[in-house]
């Protein structure tokens, strides 16, 4: 495996995920300058969430139209241009509108960057081209919060956003110089019917689900575009049986491992995508925690998933993907319980080995699980399942921080009694049930599925030598 690539394209995953956990710690300081506050500033995340929803779905046609290596820059051009519009803007208005702009790189960034992966490696390597892709992705929300609080509070909140110019820079350069061409793949005319549906399908659903779990807005207007989202999927779903080339292919569906790799896959991110959220609320509000002491705690689990790189590709030789991903979802769903039970009393050791270990299956899980998208499916149907996948993310991330926080809303609204011990108790208990639901799925893969790709079986695809960054 060319170890370059993976490392080039993991630039825009690195901007993109320091990006998100940045303007996370510099909100107030953001809100104090423009004259708004932080709850209507959180509109302005929701933006980001919505344009990602909006465009996701036709990364994979641009990256046919043009070519991938060519979308891939442009992408980050894009998200460099928003970076600059929210470093310069004076209100709530403008700010929610760079935010969107943001948006419309990042949507491009890194589906297209999966797929450029995909493109650019044989199956044989992909499990480590992917572990290897994540490495500078997980760096990136390491060191967001510190140095957002940082630049905030040292500087000014502007220079958050305009770290990511030199990083684009950078990024738009080694992807020029050392990417492998790749070129245009026959396309079809644009589904435009079906771009409009799957753009206010998803980005209903995510925008509901924000306003739901982020009080911007009445909870009625996120229940409202919910329905809007959902009957917008159930008449893509109808347009799309009736053409032969809709913009989503949902006859990869029919495919049983491409099927139980994304259902599985969101399943477990819905549970797993509650405890950030969940976590530095009890930390901070259970145990009377700093949001420096939090963060410093909450490290373990990125340093667990940083560590998993080194070992995935030989354990999924060994014992293949349907093992791994039972032991992973099974073991992710007890140690999510766990966190439950941690009190102010719980030896600080036994919290970060708890989170280490977490961090260290929840990253298998969905290198694994990632990887096993594309085991069995065409190389043609490689950007069809980049979307498929992207989308089913974005959209089941949002849902876990609805469905943690709504569980905490649903214990103090049936106890009477305020959000503490015992309700993230049944918070953590009610999303470790949810991560452990994909054990059923995978439980009916064969043993040897995916094995062009795991080498688990007798095939020797994954190469021998020492793992290496």
């Amino acid at each position: 495996m060319n170890r370059t690539t993976p490392l080039i394209l993991a630039v825009a995953l690195f901007m993109e995920n320091m990006d998100s956990t940045v303007i996370a710690t510099s909100l107030p300081a953001i809100a104090t300058d423009i004259g708004t506050s932080p709850i209507a500033l959180k509109l302005a995340l929701t933006a980001y969430l919505v344009s990602l929803a909006i465009f996701i779905p036709i990364s994979a046609w641009m990256a046919d139209r043009f070519g991938a290596k060519l979308v891939f820059r442009v992408a980050i051009g894009v998200f460099m241009l928003g970076s600059v519009a929210c470093a310069v803007s004076g209100s709530l208005g403008e700010f929610v509108l760079a935010r969107f702009l943001q948006g419309m790189g990042g949507s491009m960034m890194t589906p297209v960057a999966r797929l450029v992966l995909v493109r650019t490696t044989e199956k044989s390597g992909l499990v480590s081209a992917m572990a290897t892709l994540t490495i500078p992705a997980l760096i990136g929300p390491l060191i967001g919060p510190p140095v957002g609080g940082f630049i905030t509070t040292f500087f000014a909140w502007h220079w958050i956003f305009l770290i990511n110019i030199p990083i684009g820079a950078i990024g738009i350069w080694l992807s020029g110089r050392f990417l492998p061409e790749i070129p245009p793949e026959p396309t079809r005319p644009l589904d435009v019917t079906g771009f409009f549906l799957s753009a206010i399908a998803a980005s209903g659903i995510v925008f509901g689900l924000s306003v739901v779990s982020l009080p911007a807005l009445p909870p009625v207007v996120g229940v409202v575009t919910i329905g809007i989202g959902v009957i917008s999927a159930l008449l893509y779903v109808r347009h799309a049986r009736g053409r032969d080339y809709p913009l989503l292919q949902l006859k990869l569906f029919s495919n049983p491992v491409f099927r139980t790799a994304i259902a599985g896959g969101s399943l477990f991110r819905i549970g797993v995508g509650a405890t950030p959220f969940l976590l530095p609320l009890l930390f901070q509000l259970g145990f009377g925690l700093t949001p420096f002491q939090s963060g410093m705690i909450t490290f373990a689990t990125a340093a667990g998933a940083l560590s998993m790189k080194f070992v995935a590709p030989r354990i999924l030789r060994t014992v293949g993907f349907r093992t791994v991903l039972l032991v992973a979802a099974g073991g992710s769903a007890c140690l999510i319980a766990a966190n439950g039970f941690f009190t102010a009393e719980t030896p600080y050791l036994v919290i970060l080995s708890v989170l280490f270990l977490a961090g260290f299956l929840r990253s298998m899980f969905f290198t694994s699980s990632n990887a096993l998208v594309f085991a069995d499916i065409e190389p043609a149907q490689s950007g069809q399942a980049t979307a498929i996948s992207a989308a089913a993310q974005q959209i089941t991330v949002a849902l876990g921080v609805a469905v943690g926080g709504g569980a905490l809303e649903l214990w103090s609204v049936f106890t009477g009694q305020a959000i503490g011990g015992a309700g993230f108790t049944f918070a953590f208990l009610v999303i470790a049930v949810i991560s452990a639901l994909p054990m059923l799925l995978f439980a009916r893969l064969a043993p040897d599925a995916g094995k062009a790709i795991s080498g688990h079986g007798g095939q020797r695809p994954i190469a021998e030598e020492p793992q290496q960054l």
